[in-house]
């Protein structure tokens, strides 16, 4: 690299950090469960590049990573204020099934790293925690390349990350899914969700299941979780029953969709061309174990973009 301070971009210099953008953004998002915020920090990473001494710089990946999981790092600390104050049950952005910023998913850790339940799990971490997971456990950096971007010594790389496995271990591995999986998956849901009976939602159920819904305080959605198999069902009957309040909330009758969000199946819900809700399907082989809804309008930009831009058939309801 050869370009300095203040000369712009070099064509090769743009085509190396556009080479690298869609990681980037991955990394991001893993790190603040947040897809806006994780194209603002790869923007940001952008800016830093443009103004490096590029010609001292001999690894751009490695110093590119360092400057966008130092700046999460600052935006994590932040955004924990933010949540404390958050109205309601706080969920991730989802990510849609083909969007890149999913990033690598080679690995069950990979996939099960970009998750809704790990996503809020992680949460818990401290923000060095988190970023020595992800950057170890999702993108296979060594522990002497992650000491080298976050300022510690490459033992207290592998201590950090020990233990941050430890504060994740309560969750269950759950395998990533492709479209075609996912959507039996979300057929028999939605087809128990809309039967108005309560006893085949709750032969899908795990009797532990939980139930959230995030609406920012933005749209109506539970304050607290729904717990158990029985008030899951009633909670369900009670949402998938169609009614002219509903549609008027949501502005116009939606059509629902099979697709799969952070991996997993999802019912992607969608008035004209603005997506309106993700409702993501956490399962096991036992049953689904959680339904994560997200429907806070200011989190569904990314996937609301995305859906314009990809092929996704017909619905499976139409005009609800």
């Amino acid at each position: 690299m050869t370009g300095a301070p203040g000369e712009p971009l070099r064509q090769d210099e743009l085509e190396v950090f556009e080479g690298l953008r869609g990681r980037l953004e991955a990394i991001a998002y893993r790190l603040l469960g947040s897809a806006s915020e994780a194209e603002d920090a790869a923007q940001e990473t952008f800016l830093r590049w443009e103004a490096a001494d590029r010609a001292r710089i001999q690894v751009p990946e490695a110093w590119l990573t360092r400057v966008l999981t130092n700046l999460c790092l600052t935006q994590l600390k932040s955004a924990r204020a933010r949540r404390e104050v958050y109205v309601g049950e706080w969920l991730p952005e989802p990510v849609l099934g083909g969007d890149p910023m999913l990033g690598p998913a080679d690995t069950a850790e990979q996939r099960d790293s970009v998750s809704t339940a790990v996503l809020v799990l992680m949460e818990r971490l401290t923000p060095t925690e988190r970023a020595v997971y992800v950057l170890r456990e999702a993108f296979a950096f060594s522990h002497a390349e992650v000491a080298d971007m976050l300022d510690l010594t490459e033992a207290g790389s592998q201590q950090i990350f020990h233990r941050a496995k430890q504060h994740l271990a309560a969750e269950r591995t759950r395998a990533a899914v492709d479209a075609a999986v996912a959507r039996p998956v979300v057929e028999e849901f939605l087809a128990a969700a809309t039967s108005g009976q309560l006893e085949p939602l709750v032969k899908l159920l795990t009797a532990d299941v939980v139930g959230v819904g995030d609406g920012g305080g933005k749209v109506p959605a539970r304050a607290k979780a729904v717990l158990g198999a029985q008030a899951m069902a009633k909670f369900l009957r009670g949402l998938f029953r169609p009614a002219e309040a509903k549609r008027a909330a949501l502005g116009g009758s939606p059509d629902i969709y099979a697709w799969t969000a952070n991996g997993l199946p999802a019912l992607v819900v969608v008035v004209g061309d603005q997506v309106v809700g993700v409702m993501t399907l956490e399962a096991t082989a036992d049953g689904i174990t959680a339904v994560l809804s997200q429907v806070n309008p200011d989190k569904l930009g990314r996937a609301t973009q995305q859906w314009a831009a990809t092929e996704h058939g017909e619905p499976l309801i139409k005009g609800w």
